[in-house]
């Protein structure tokens, strides 16, 4: 089977690539299974049982998106496996852009708006910088300025990325999107396989449930800001 990791900021058209994706790859739709890693709620498991796509869904809480993730992509591999699919594809939203669900030798997607601002692929961080494929959605309604400025900035953060514009409404750009993912490996297991990247770190009295503001109440993990002082002494 072979596992395809997709990643990307919320409403940056995650969904509707990888539904485009899968009609373009001409399989057998019950060949291809799909994970969606959320964190409150999520309507796309609705869109992907309409498209005949097997899904499953799961929703991180109060629990960091990626550590949720990393707790779960071996279940969700097995799922997979037992499913009897030839392809399996992880969709997570990287709230807090220093999200990266990468898996070292697994294809990684990360799905960037264009008219999320020029600047967008900059502010990102592992997500974008550790993509195999930087998958650009929505550049069709932005200036060629644009696209082509948006382009540069991923490749200043990721030169080694493949950069493919595609349209989530019409499909265009996920034939050669699809083509990349049948040159991908297959697996069985992730057992002992690493992440590119380390999970946000993060053990705080806030992450247990406190909602107290105030020093004595911020304990574990805490990172403070250094403020200069201005005026009169």
């Amino acid at each position: 089977m072979k596992l395809i990791t997709v990643a990307g900021p919320p409403s940056s058209g995650k969904t509707s690539v990888i539904l485009k994706l899968v009609e373009c790859m001409n399989m057998p739709k019950c060949s291809i299974g799909v994970v969606k890693f959320d964190c409150l709620t999520s309507f796309d498991n609705l869109r992907y049982a309409e498209a005949g796509i097997p899904v499953e869904t799961g929703f991180s809480g109060k629990i960091c998106p990626d550590h949720y993730f990393v707790s779960n992509i071996e279940d969700a591999v097995q799922w997979g496996v037992k499913s009897g699919f030839d392809m399996l594809i992880t969709e997570s939203a990287g709230l807090c852009n220093r999200c990266s669900p990468y898996i070292s030798g697994i294809l990684s997607i990360c799905v960037i708006d264009n008219l999320s601002g020029v600047n967008t692929p900059r502010k990102i961080g592992p997500m974008l910088r550790f993509a195999d494929i930087v998958a650009v959605t929505k550049s069709d309604i932005v200036s060629q300025a644009e696209r082509e400025v948006f382009a540069f900035n991923i490749k200043e953060m990721n030169s080694s990325a493949k950069v493919v514009f595609v349209n989530g409404i019409t499909g265009q750009g996920t034939l050669l999107l699809s083509k990349y993912l049948k040159q991908t490996r297959d697996i069985q297991t992730l057992r002992d396989v690493k992440l590119k990247f380390t999970t946000p770190s993060a053990v705080c009295s806030y992450c247990t449930g406190e909602t107290k503001i105030g020093d004595s109440y911020q304990l574990g993990m805490m990172k403070k800001m250094e403020f200069e002082k201005y005026g009169d002494e």
